[in-house]
């Protein structure tokens, strides 16, 4: 339950006097208003208010997708705060591709198109928030938006016949069982159903035509969890094709276009007209300048895709996006309510100002922070402290007794520690709650101040510029280019120089082609592509040129058996230390502490099942007097570092260190940023030894680690030096292990025999799966996606400027970042001046391992700093990089690539 003082406190807002005269000209049937001064939570509260006031449908308009969600955001938490229900919002996200491109939009923005149009239509929205050229789109009737969801009840007549072509014609697909959303099974009279946005699907149980009993079940399981009353199927697209589809066929298919409203006639509808509720709605406009700037250009990349892509009989752009004037005029039948951060739109009338400013930052000073509350308050102020999940609202609520700030929870009516009667909770001015967004707003003139936690803990640093060249090799990549002159491993015949690519003639005709080699005494051997498999890159220590084998000779055979001998001394070595490492007595780590479960609750995603599992069997290993060698395998995003994170939170609550070993200095980088961010509110001591660092500063670190001060470091190779010596070490993490020689993992495990390992990883090589299926080590899986997380698109098609650039122009137009991967370094400058004319517009910069080491940092620096683009490099940057706006990948000779590398990157 929301405090009430909570609420009478954020309405406060409401009456000041730019609010109170722009909502008497709403009242009034004004037709336009605007207030200025907003920055984008006030945005947010201002909407919720005003909504709450009318109670008439709403529409905001912003730029783009992922402008939409943000602000959702944001009015959900408000509309939750002043009791209006954050149930009512939904987001109506725009097409990602233009309907003549040839190429149907993603599946999740169909699905979600879909549910908001029917929900809308069918009155169960107040505010829909649509980026701009979501509400351009012409749209059909309602009542075709309401059709597509259907409600079952028990007791209910429907025939099996009219709901299987029901699910069919909106998108669902038939399977043997039903386990994902979005998917239908059909056992008789029986009927399964996931719906999107359902938590559980549910089984439709049919007698005759009549529904006898509804019931949800475990997806995994299939077992019914229990009866329900009700169900809403919601649709997965927007256009019915009732009945154009056999039972069994891929709901694909079934449509005449992959793009909605196409292939039909072009709807007369505009977005306001399909609530259901009567009323003059409410027309929010963010930036209206900025809309005007971009309804011009998606009219302009409408009309270009049309004459590049349209055919005769494809519908004009006209027919279905409103015109300038259309627009314009469809508005007119609105309360139009401009929401500006600066007073630039001086077309609008009824202008008024509502003060808002950013909050002050203050990068984890804590002190600093509850000073300037403590003067804010003294002043008559009122402070909203955030927090993105409850474990970091209870870590403030902790900040504020130590510092002794009353405070009141505005989720409970509780009366929070050192507040001791109902008049002192009243006078509490300082309110802690879970919000979604980052950085807060204050109001100077209502004394208002709403912190985000970022404001309080964004403590992540700018990384350093290298001071000297360092002696280091470059970022590590186990992929040499093959050139004519390189040195290659035949598994029959051993070292070769590779001479290049030969297509043989064979009776006049044109053969295959063949990888040539050299041999000793000029010796040649010709390898069919086909063999491909029967070749490896030479690798050596300090890039030592070999001495060529013979062909025929006995000196790669006796090569080969020292060398695996070798590998059975290695291997028998290894089988005694891991014997070892499971008869030793090790660490055995504490239960949970307070602090865990605070770190814990305050992960701002919902875990997955398999994070759980794996979190559970880290715990139990650390727990137990046995040193722990668990593997821990995941995808890319599936939250393999979320899980190390609080294993490493386990080891330092013991008074333990933890190293993070990665390989590349970048991706070390990547990691110090996130344990710091997450690590913000807790008393961790986090080093980084990387080429990153002055040396100064490594010594720093180092004698930091040495004394027992630092409690976590991450780092490269450097972390292995003879000069590394750790007070206490108890927690060695390694990140993708197979970036590493089996010399460096093992050396650091010789060091310290009863140190937990854990090794992190998405393509584990063999020799790793094999010691865990042998039981030589522990190994958990998580292969259940983050919810909400958009399958991936794959197009394969022939290299075409015209798809790179159109590629390319769609990522940037939402903000994104493109990686375009050309694994040859003599051309990948060409390429990279190909995309530039191409997209003139995009920032490109080019990155391979044969560039000098401060120069590929600074290109990769550019690149995760967003001071770039587009990267155009080689598959260096297949080791993991997390640049979560990088969205599009373009793989030029992709049949080049190994299967291990394709699925890296």
């Amino acid at each position: 339950m929301i405090l009430a003082t909570a609420r009478e406190r954020l309405e406060g807002v409401l009456r000041q006097p730019g609010m109170e005269r722009a909502l008497g000209v709403l009242r009034a049937g004004g037709a336009e208003t605007a207030l200025c001064g907003l920055h984008d939570v006030a945005k947010g509260l201002v909407v919720a208010q005003l909504m709450k006031e009318l109670r008439r449908p709403g529409f905001l308009v912003v730029e783009t997708n992922g402008r939409a969600e943000a602000l959702a955001e944001t009015i959900r938490f408000f509309s939750a705060v002043l009791s209006v229900g954050s149930q009512g919002v939904a987001v109506l996200p725009a097409f990602d591709v233009h309907p003549w491109q040839g190429r149907p939009p993603h599946a999740d923005i169909l699905e979600r198109r879909a549910a908001t149009l029917h929900r809308l239509a069918s009155g169960e929205l107040s505010l829909v928030i649509a980026p701009l050229a979501a509400a351009l789109w012409r749209y059909q009737a309602a009542g075709s938006y309401r059709e597509l969801g259907v409600k079952l009840s028990a007791g209910q007549d429907a025939g099996l016949a009219d709901l299987l072509a029901h699910l069919r014609g909106v998108g669902y697909a038939r399977a043997e069982m039903a386990e994902l959303p979005g998917q239908f099974a059909v056992r008789g009279g029986i009927v399964d159903v996931f719906s999107p946005e359902a938590a559980r699907p549910v089984r439709i149980e049919l007698l005759g035509d009549t529904i006898e009993s509804l019931r949800e079940y475990d997806p995994r399981t299939q077992r019914s969890v229990g009866p329900v009353r009700s169900t809403t199927i919601l649709p997965l697209t927007e256009k019915s094709a009732a009945g154009a589809e056999t039972d069994g066929e891929s709901s694909a298919e079934a449509y005449p276009s992959a793009f909605p409203n196409v292939a039909s006639a072009c709807g007369e509808t505009s977005l306001f007209e399909l609530s259901a509720q009567s009323l003059r709605p409410l027309l929010f406009l963010d930036e209206p300048q900025v809309l005007r700037e971009a309804a011009a250009r998606q009219r302009a990349e409408a009309a270009e895709n049309y004459e590049k892509h349209g055919r005769a009989d494809s519908p004009e752009p006209g027919q279905l996006f409103w015109t300038e004037e259309e627009w314009e005029a469809l508005q007119k039948g609105t309360s139009r309510v401009h929401l500006e951060q600066l007073a630039l739109d001086t077309g609008a009338d009824n202008r008024f100002e509502l003060p808002s400013r950013p909050c002050s930052k203050f990068h984890g000073d804590v002190v600093a922070c509850m000073g300037e509350m403590k003067s804010q308050l003294a002043g008559g102020g009122t402070i909203f402290l955030t927090a993105a999940s409850t474990g970091e609202r209870e870590r403030l609520a902790d900040i504020c007794r130590e510092y002794e700030l009353p405070y009141v929870l505005g989720e409970t009516e509780a009366i929070a520690e050192g507040i001791t009667s109902e008049s002192s909770m009243e006078s509490a001015r300082l309110v802690l709650l879970r919000a979604p967004f980052g950085e807060g707003v204050a109001f100077p003139e209502a004394k208002l101040t709403i912190y985000g936690n970022a404001d309080l803990f964004d403590v992540a640093p700018a990384a350093e510029r290298p001071k000297r060249k360092s002696a280091l090799t470059g970022f590590l990549s186990d992929f040499t280019e093959l050139k004519p002159g390189d040195y290659v491993v035949h598994i029959d015949h051993g070292i070769g120089q590779f001479e290049g690519l030969r297509q043989i003639e064979s009776d006049g005709k044109r053969g295959g082609e063949f990888m040539l080699l050299r041999y000793a005494e000029d010796a040649r051997l010709y390898v069919p592509l086909e063999r491909m498999d029967l070749v490896q890159s030479y690798h050596s220590m300090e890039g030592a040129a070999p001495v060529l084998d013979r062909l025929g000779g006995v000196s790669w055979g006796a090569r080969k058996g020292r060398v695996k001998k070798s590998l059975e001394d290695m291997a028998e070595r290894l089988a005694e230390l891991y014997a070892q490492r499971k008869t030793a007595v090790g660490f055995a780590f504490s239960k949970d502490t307070p602090w865990q479960k605070e770190f814990e609750d305050a992960f701002e995603f919902e875990e997955t099942a398999d994070q759980i599992a794996a979190i559970e069997a880290i715990k139990a290993d650390m727990e137990r007097g046995t040193p722990m060698d668990r593997l821990l395998c995941g995808d890319v995003g599936y939250g393999k570092t979320e899980v190390a994170m609080r294993a490493a939170l386990k080891a330092i609550s013991d008074g333990k260190q933890v190293a993070l070993l990665a390989p590349t200095t970048v991706l070390a980088f990547q990691h110090y940023e996130t344990f710091k961010k997450r690590f913000a509110a807790f008393p961790a001591k986090i080093e980084m030894l990387s080429r990153f660092r002055s040396a100064a500063e490594q010594k720093t670190a180092l004698e930091g680690l040495e004394a027992g001060r630092v409690d976590i470091v991450i780092g490269t190779h450097r972390l292995l030096s003879k000069d590394v010596k750790f007070h206490d070490l108890g927690l060695l993490i390694v990140d993708e292990e197979q970036r590493f020689g089996v010399s460096h993992k093992e050396r650091l495990k010789e060091i310290r025999k009863d140190v937990h390992a854990l090794s992190l990883s998405a393509t584990p090589i063999p020799r790793t799966l094999h010691m865990s299926l042998a039981g030589l080590r522990d190994m958990s899986l998580i292969e259940t996606p983050p919810k909400d997380r958009l399958a991936i698109q794959t197009v394969v098609a022939p290299f075409r400027e015209d798809l790179v650039k159109r590629a390319i122009e769609d990522e940037l137009a939402r903000s994104g970042q493109v990686y375009v991967i050309h694994n040859r370094v003599e051309s990948i400058y060409s390429l990279a001046a190909l995309v530039s004319k191409l997209v003139p517009k995009a920032r490109v910069v080019v990155g391979h391992g044969q560039m000098g080491e401060k120069a590929l940092e600074q290109v990769m620096l550019q690149f995760i700093r967003d001071e770039a683009d587009v990267l155009v490099a080689t598959t260096i940057v297949e080791n993991g990089l997390d640049i979560p706006r990088a969205n599009t990948i373009l793989i030029n000779r992709a049949d080049r690539l190994g299967l291990s590398e394709l699925y890296q990157l």
